[in-house]
């Protein structure tokens, strides 16, 4: 039962995750840092309210319409998401395209002593043939 438990909990789908929520839950403070700092300062600069979730918003019949909310959510999500393409997933893709050059070299190029002996088989496989 515990052999079972410790070959799942092993498997790397599960480290994976666990260590994505780890640099998800890290990364939220760049985020906030990023938008406190910078981004929160530039709409208060631009709409001259620093939420922009309080941004063209109306009431009609008593119900209260918030464009601003939606483009605060929608600003949220794209600085996220392109932080952690650029910053996460575009360098790591570069490593790995990396990695898998530096494989394929090593595969193409035969050691010495493959070369040798390859070129040995071929010179006895021609002599085989020879009436």
């Amino acid at each position: 039962m515990l052999a079972g438990f410790k070959t799942f909990i092993l498997r790397g789908n599960v480290i994976d995750l666990a260590v994505g929520i780890v640099v998800g839950a890290a990364f939220t403070g760049v985020v906030t840092g990023l938008m406190e700092g910078i981004l929160t300062p530039l709409i208060a600069a631009v709409f001259g309210q620093p939420d922009i979730s309080q941004v063209w918003t109306f009431d009609v019949n008593r119900a209260t319409f918030s464009i601003g909310l939606f483009l605060d959510a929608v600003l949220n999500f794209l600085l996220v998401a392109a932080a952690l393409y650029f910053l996460i997933v575009l360098p790591m893709n570069k490593l790995n395209e990396r990695r898998q050059r530096v494989d394929t070299d090593v595969a193409e190029e035969p050691s010495a002593d493959l070369a040798l002996l390859t070129e040995i088989r071929d010179l006895l496989a021609a002599e085989a043939r020879r009436p």
